[in-house]
């Protein structure tokens, strides 16, 4: 597998396209389409919130009946088309009829995909507008894309990466997501398409997500809260004629598209709301993966936690406490937590043990300040009780994530 890529330079059988329809005041791309010149079979993860937005519904319903035959995905942003009752059903409806209308498919075949501000209904006008003027320029701009589909987000986020197998066929999976705020597990909690030329069935395209997105996607936290609108959408069309025939193939798949959902995980922590640091949280020697999934989430989704880590102190009371509240088994007196600066996947000699077997260590506290001033920051909580671990990447509270969500409709 080659190195993962900061960007998307083509897909077989893939055009992609951008614009303004005017949902941004400025001018910036607010409309993408990603269009498959053949059928593709398709895998999704939907939001598990109870409050679905209506191009959840609507996909939702087209996933059921059509996943071996999807064609293309239409998004917005700027307005997430939520808790808009049955007009915003119809609004999603003509959207994936609009499309394929141009597209000369069912709109069945069409996903729909908003992101914005909440109980606002989408004008369909300005969808359509987006067809008519996205369909004719339909190509490779990738990049233009990716910004169609930005609300907060200060920076687009794309990532592809081509395999070659032993046999000497080629295969690519790329893909763009959105991303800042309203981030938290238990789904993919944000946006993202992905698309690869491969040859493979729905049943195991959906099990490879699956398995992925739990490890990508599902282990990030901006902020702890679940959006209404997340969906985790990926299309084979099988335009390469690779196809994947054995289980080491398949592993290969599953290996290059955790390369491209980490990638776009990461880039969605490291452009949260405000967010001035990136923290990898390794929680491990709990009971199961599960339980040290909760105490994970626990920590990266404590308010006091993040704060701590915006204003560089290593206030390990308040990482023992969200520990505890895990409501999962965790025992003070046989954890231990150390922190160092950087992206680690061990400690080296200078990483600072700052808790231990239920007291604080003599540690030197500017060393351990100097670790919290750093960029990025690696936390590794061990807790004694067996060989459940897990991942969690997650970034601070700033001043500005309070600015940027104080006065988000206006």
């Amino acid at each position: 597998m080659q190195a993962i890529q900061p960007h998307i330079d083509a897909v077989m059988g893939f055009q992609v396209a951008g614009t303004n329809v005017g949902l941004k005041r400025d001018g910036t791309p607010d409309f993408a389409l990603f269009v498959s010149e053949g059928d593709c079979t398709a895998a999704a993860v939907f939001t598990t919130n109870h409050v679905k937005a209506a191009p959840v519904v609507v996909d939702m319903e087209h996933m059921e009946t059509h996943r071996q035959r999807i064609r293309a995905v239409v998004a917005n942003s700027k307005n997430a088309n939520a808790c808009t009752g049955e007009e915003g059903i119809s609004v999603a409806r003509q959207t994936a009829q609009a499309v394929a209308d141009a597209l000369a498919c069912e709109p069945q075949q069409v996903l729909v995909l908003s992101t914005g501000v909440i109980g606002v209904l989408l004008d369909v006008e300005r969808m359509k507008l987006g067809v008519q003027q996205g369909v004719p320029i339909l190509g490779d701009d990738w990049a233009t894309a990716a910004q169609g589909i930005m609300t907060t987000d200060l920076v687009s986020k794309l990532a592809s990466v081509s395999v070659t197998l032993p046999n000497g066929a080629t295969f690519q999976v790329a893909g763009v997501a959105k991303g800042s705020g309203m981030i938290a597990p238990n789904m993919a909690t944000m946006l993202s398409v992905m698309v690869t030329d491969v040859v493979l069935p729905a049943d195991a395209l959906q099990m490879v997500l699956n398995t992925v997105n739990q490890k990508t996607f599902n282990s990030i936290v901006v902020d702890g809260d679940m959006s209404t609108n997340d969906t985790v959408l990926l299309l084979a069309n099988g335009a390469s004629g690779c196809q994947l025939q054995t289980a080491d193939e398949l592993a290969q798949f599953e290996q290059a598209l955790y390369a491209v959902c980490r990638k776009l995980a990461q880039d969605i922590v490291r452009d949260g709301e405000g967010a001035t640091k990136f923290i990898t949280l390794n929680v491990k020697g709990c009971e199961t993966d599960e339980n040290a999934r909760h105490i994970a989430h626990a920590i990266a989704t404590s308010a006091l936690v993040k704060t701590a880590f915006f204003g560089a102190d290593a206030n390990w009371g308040r990482i023992i406490a969200a520990a505890g509240r895990a409501g999962v088994p965790f025992s003070p007196d046989r954890s231990r937590l150390t922190i160092e600066g950087g992206e680690l996947e061990h400690p080296t000699p200078s990483a600072v043990t700052i808790f231990a077997q239920g007291k604080p260590t003599a540690y030197s506290e500017a060393d351990a300040t100097a670790i919290m001033q750093q960029p990025s920051i690696t936390i590794w909580l061990e807790g004694g009780l067996g060989t459940g671990q897990a991942q969690v990447w997650t970034c601070d509270f700033s001043y500005d994530y309070v600015r940027i969500n104080g006065d988000y409709r206006t």
